[in-house]
């Protein structure tokens, strides 16, 4: 009987001991989708304690980042070269910064993009080449955790840092933060499979507001917004609106695949058509982005850039009077070569 009971003993205060310590067995990897997140480290805990932390880490391997910064130039230079040219000299820097969030039915991706660039030539002032600040937002809910449809909010908003000008003409300024600035709030339907590498964004309603916060430029009606009502000598009666809403259908398109070994092909482009004014006119936003990598810190590229805004009336100085003369859209194209310097943290 004594020995019995100091049995019983020993094995309560053997559990006691036990149960004090924390169940000492390693929690396994953890694997979403067959890849392995983390393996958790949670020491020597008591039991509760590490099942909080184990599911408090377990949250966080649903989110994702990507954190880019680079630096483009290209230079030139003579001396004594018989077929002439200019010293020139030109850079770009460049920033994307992006956080996604998926968890089975709900995704969020959020990215902001910056970029600017000058360039300077021999006996010429320098000059802007890009100008860039971006933030889009994009949440989405899907009935399922297979489907590759969301029912999506999209948020996108760019301006620019510093002043635009019709060079050689550097006084007066044909664009200016926040003039303009752009806001797309659209609610849809966005189809992005699982890596994410092409996604379409279809939204029967969208409003896009146009702001120009410089009084000058909105006098003078830039950007699509109302001009100001002047008098016959030219005073303002009635000042340029700041701002100009629009309500319509918004298509925006997102693709990425690799051409060839170390060389990538990326294209972005947004279509948008105002259903109360001139419905079927087409605004249009269309990049084209080739990178060849050389090796982990150095890549070289070669992009382009369609722009179509029905709004944006392109200025000249048509008879040298050195007053610019507002005429009808164009459209706008630009393109870039560069080898530069990238680095992703």
């Amino acid at each position: 009987m004594h020995k019995a009971s100091f049995l019983l003993v020993f094995m309560l205060l053997s559990g006691l001991s036990y149960a004090q310590r924390g169940y000492q067995n390693p929690i396994p990897e953890i694997e979403t989708e067959g890849v392995v997140k983390f393996k958790p480290d949670l020491g020597i805990l008591p039991i509760d304690e590490r099942w909080l932390r184990f599911s408090v880490a377990l949250d966080t391997i649903w989110w994702t980042k990507k954190n880019n910064f680079g630096i483009d130039l290209s230079q030139a230079s003579f001396v004594n070269w018989n077929a002439g040219g200019n010293n020139a000299i030109a850079g770009l820097v460049k920033g994307l910064f992006v956080r996604s969030y998926l968890r089975k039915q709900v995704s969020w991706d959020n990215e902001i993009e910056a970029r600017y660039g000058l360039s300077k030539q021999q006996d010429i002032e320098v000059r802007k080449t890009e100008d860039l600040v971006r933030l889009k937002s994009t949440f989405g809910y899907r009935k399922d955790s297979i489907s590759s449809w969301y029912y999506s909010v999209k948020l996108d908003f760019r301006t620019q840092f510093t002043d635009g000008f019709k060079y050689p003409d550097t006084s007066t300024p044909i664009s200016r933060f926040m003039a303009p600035g752009y806001l797309f709030l659209g609610i849809g339907a966005e189809y992005a499979p699982k890596d994410k590498k092409f996604k379409l964004f279809l939204s029967p309603l969208t409003q896009k507001s146009t702001f120009v916060l410089d009084q000058d430029l909105a006098d003078a009606g830039s950007f699509g917004v109302d001009e100001a009502v002047l008098d016959g000598d030219g005073n303002v009666l009635i000042p340029g609106k700041n701002s100009r809403n629009e309500l319509g259908i918004l298509i925006t398109h997102n693709w990425e695949f690799p051409i060839y070994k170390n060389m990538n092909f990326k294209t972005n482009s947004t279509f948008y058509s105002d259903y109360l004014n001139k419905f079927g006119n087409i605004d249009v936003d269309w990049e084209m982005l080739i990178t060849f990598k050389v090796n982990e810190y150095v890549n070289a590229s070669i992009g382009t850039q369609l722009l179509y805004d029905d709004d944006v009336k392109f200025r000249d100085d048509l008879d040298g009077d050195g007053t610019l003369e507002t005429l009808g859209p164009r459209v706008q194209f630009r393109q870039v070569l560069g080898v530069g310097f990238n680095y992703n943290f």
